[in-house]
C-alpha cells in the first residue's frame, strides 16, 4: 500500500458514504484514479466491505458484556463446535478465539442485567465443554472507528 492507498482507506473509514467524486476531489485525484484504487483495495482484501454503525441500544441490547469461556477437551472439533454455537446465538455480538487462559470470548449484548444472567445459565453454563467462564459488563465502548497502517 502507498500513500494514496492509505489515505482512500483512511478517508473511507471515516465515511464510506462518500462518492467517488467527493473521495478523488479530497485526494486531489482523477475520479478514474480512485476509482481504480478503491476497486483494487477491494480485490486485494483491504476493503472487505462497508458497514452502517448501529446503536446497539436501539436493538434493545442497552447492556453488553464480554463473557470469558475456557472449554475442554482442546480439540478443534470442539473449539470448532463451540465456535458455531456462540456465534449462532442472538446475543453474541462477535466471537473471539483466543490463545491463553481463556479459549473464547463473547461479546454479548442484552435488553438487561436479567437476560444477561438467563444467557449466561441456561446458554453458557449448560454446555458440556464449557469449565468456567468470566464476565465483565461493559460501562462504555471508545474505539478507534479508522486505524491507520502501522509501519513496516
Amino acid at each position: 500500500m502507498d500513500h494514496l492507498d492509505a489515505e482512500i482507506v483512511r478517508l473511507l473509514q471515516a465515511d464510506a458514504r462518500q462518492s467517488n467524486r467527493e473521495l478523488a476531489r479530497t485526494l486531489g485525484v482523477a475520479p478514474s484514479t480512485c476509482l481504480e484504487r478503491v476497486r483494487s483495495l477491494t480485490r486485494r482484501g483491504v476493503i472487505r466491505g462497508y458497514h452502517a454503525e448501529i446503536d446497539t441500544a436501539a436493538l434493545n441490547r442497552g447492556v453488553q458484556a464480554l463473557v470469558a469461556v475456557q472449554i475442554r477437551p482442546l480439540s478443534r472439533s470442539v473449539i470448532d463446535a463451540f465456535s458455531d454455537f456462540a456465534s449462532g446465538l442472538p446475543e453474541v455480538l462477535s466471537t473471539f478465539v483466543l490463545s491463553g487462559g481463556d479459549d473464547f470470548v463473547l461479546h454479548v449484548g442484552v435488553p438487561d442485567l436479567d437476560r444477561l444472567h438467563v444467557f449466561l445459565t441456561d446458554r453458557i453454563a449448560k454446555r458440556r465443554e464449557v469449565t468456567g467462564f468470566r464476565t465483565s459488563v461493559i460501562f462504555k465502548q471508545v474505539h478507534q472507528a479508522a486505524p491507520e497502517r502501522l509501519p513496516d
